[in-house]
């Protein structure tokens, strides 16, 4: 458990705690969106924006990353491993996070769709 915080960290504050926010709220959103069916349009497009954030934060994240991997080489004049890791670590931590929540909010809207579908199905044969 404490390498999963670690690359939390590794991945910049900022960045991860964020996209770690994003990830709560399609969470709560997508239980929402089961228990109040009525407002399923508006999760589901709330949830495919939020996802989109946390893919774009990760990215904003990813870039912020290579630049302070890039100064520090700048800074000592020389390339090493050990200069580049810290960098390189948020390059790569923020968009792999990202993706997750963007993924996480893609098979939510799939199953909320597939909820959806199924209550229509349930309604025409009913009537």
């Amino acid at each position: 458990m404490e390498s999963i915080v670690g690359k939390f960290i590794d991945g910049g504050p900022v960045f991860t705690v964020t996209i770690l926010l994003a990830f709560f709220v399609i969470i709560a959103l997508f239980v929402w969106g089961i228990l109040k069916m009525e407002h399923q349009a508006k999760v589901i497009l709330l949830m495919k924006h939020i996802g989109w954030f946390a893919v774009a934060w990760g990215f904003l994240g990813r870039t912020f990353g290579l630049i302070k991997a890039f100064d520090m080489v700048a800074a000592h004049g020389e390339l090493t491993p050990r200069l580049l890791s810290d960098g390189l670590k948020m390059a790569l931590v923020d968009p792999l996070f990202g993706i997750f929540v963007f993924v996480v909010a893609r098979l939510g809207i799939i199953v909320l769709v597939a909820l959806a579908k199924k209550s229509v199905l349930e309604q025409l044969k009913n009537e």
